[in-house]
């Protein structure tokens, strides 16, 4: 069975991986372009792409590759495309190449959060359970036959990127599945259910903004749905503070939403929001170090009172 496999970020690169190892043909792998990366803007290779490299895979790159990548897809005549986080919709014209299909790794639990952002959106949602499905691809945005699906628990401690590493190892452990049983003939397909289907919205640096009108609990998962990208914050006299972990106090100090109630070396920053309080534990400035709360207060004079926006 020739594959050829689509993908771009880390999250990529496990299923990838276990795809090789488990002596797969892969035939060539097929990434994004390099990118520009950090204050240099050095033009750099992404994940699957060094990954492919180090595995004598030939690699191809598109910045559109329903405009580019056609000719090139055809002549490796593939059994059967694999995408992970690949980041483009393929045409028509492109999934009828594969005589097999292709399918894709989605890090949900289909048909809820369809989309680019599963994994921020399900902790920020105050989801419980999400798992990863392995699909069939149409020409819609997540909405193919769904071949399987594996659970996994969210803890209150993850964040979105320690629950990237956990869908990743669970999506390289559920594609295996999948392949043994399209190898075989074994797999199933089921349509998914359209009046369940749920959507996920696209973030930017400013999606972060702490809205204290909301309760401790939807304050709490925003900053672990964004952590680490775009990262919550605040405004404090005109200045950007990032806030990378928060708790919910589970009081209320009968104070409008946003006041500072307690700035101090002992219990940190905690701050009156819709119906409780929230400590905002581990804060950065524009430039500065990642700190606890205690000691970014050390540096950092905010006073019980002061309002935070």
């Amino acid at each position: 069975m020739r594959i050829v496999f689509l993908g771009t970020p880390d999250f990529a690169v496990k299923p990838f991986e276990n795809i090789i190892e488990n002596g797969y043909n892969v035939v060539a792998a097929i990434t994004n372009p390099d990118k520009p990366v950090g204050r240099k803007q050095t033009i750099t290779a992404c994940p699957v792409k060094e990954t492919a490299l180090r595995h004598g895979i030939p690699v191809y790159q598109y910045t559109k590759i329903r405009n580019e990548g056609v000719e090139d897809l055809k002549a490796l005549k593939p059994d059967l495309m694999v995408t992970c986080a690949f980041g483009q919709i393929l045409s028509q014209e492109i999934l009828d190449i594969p005589t097999i299909g292709t399918i894709n790794i989605h890090a949900s639990l289909l048909p809820k959060y369809r989309g680019s952002s599963p994994i921020q959106w399900a902790i920020i949602n105050g989801e419980k359970v999400t798992g990863i499905t392995i699909m069939f691809t149409d020409v819609g945005v997540d909405t193919g036959d769904i071949i399987l699906q594996d659970e996994l628990q969210i803890e209150d401690t993850d964040t979105a990127g320690t629950l990237f590493d956990k869908l990743s190892v669970l999506g390289s452990r559920s594609v295996i599945k999948a392949l043994e049983a399209i190898e075989t003939g074994t797999y199933t397909r089921t349509k998914q259910d359209e009046t369940k289907a749920t959507h996920t919205k696209f973030f930017n640096k400013e999606s972060g903004l702490l809205d204290f009108n909301k309760t401790a609990d939807e304050i709490v998962n925003l900053v672990r749905g964004l952590n680490p990208w775009p990262v919550a914050y605040f405004m404090y006299k005109g200045e950007k503070i990032q806030v990378y972990s928060a708790e919910n106090k589970n009081s209320d100090y009968n104070a409008e939403p946003g006041t500072v109630v307690s700035a101090d070396k002992k219990t940190g920053l905690i701050v009156n929001v819709n119906g409780g309080s929230v400590r905002l534990k581990t804060l950065k400035k524009s430039g500065g170090k990642l700190m606890p709360d205690t000691d970014f207060l050390n540096g950092n004079r905010i006073l019980p009172g002061e309002k935070l926006f």
